[in-house]
């Protein structure tokens, strides 16, 4: 079980590559908050809500300062799919080595209806202009969660 992250810890360093095959890293956006989230797969009901909905609220949150980075283990091939079937205007980059979700203690044992399994735990974490954790969420619900974001973040 990957260790999760708490407010005043160092982001992990990443560079993985986006729905276009570009290296998209952390450090790309240094002197910014980013909303990095954490989901299963591309292209399935509740991640496809979760993308909408950050898409839906994209200009809010960059209006506030917030860049948008979503990861799963998806190859940039499913991810450019995700991207145009839904037309989602988020960042999207894929880990299928699954370093990163485990990094940010995004990827591990869940419960899945009522069985135990190993899979990425959806996910949200905010780091601030320094790189450092200002909000960590665990286990959140697909739907109403960028709602909540934005309630927590007082935007």
């Amino acid at each position: 079980m990957s260790e999760r992250l708490k407010p005043g810890d160092t982001a992990p360093a990443f560079t993985l590559p986006d729905a276009d095959g570009n290296d998209v890293s952390l450090a790309d956006h240094k002197g910014r908050k980013v909303i990095v989230y954490f989901y299963p797969a591309a292209l399935t009901p509740g991640c496809t809500k979760q993308a909408c909905d950050f898409t839906d609220n994209l200009d809010l949150l960059a209006n506030a300062g917030y860049d948008v980075i979503g990861v799963s283990p998806d190859k940039p091939e499913k991810l450019a799919k995700f991207r145009e079937t839904e037309d989602l205007k988020v960042t999207l980059v894929g880990d299928p080595a699954k370093e990163t979700l485990a990094a940010y203690g995004a990827f591990g044992e869940k419960k899945l209806y009522g069985k135990v399994v190993t899979g990425v735990i959806r996910s949200t974490v905010v780091v601030d202009e320094d790189g450092k954790i200002e909000h960590a969420f665990y286990n959140v619900k697909a739907t109403g969660h960028v709602a909540k974001i934005i309630r927590d973040l007082g935007i």
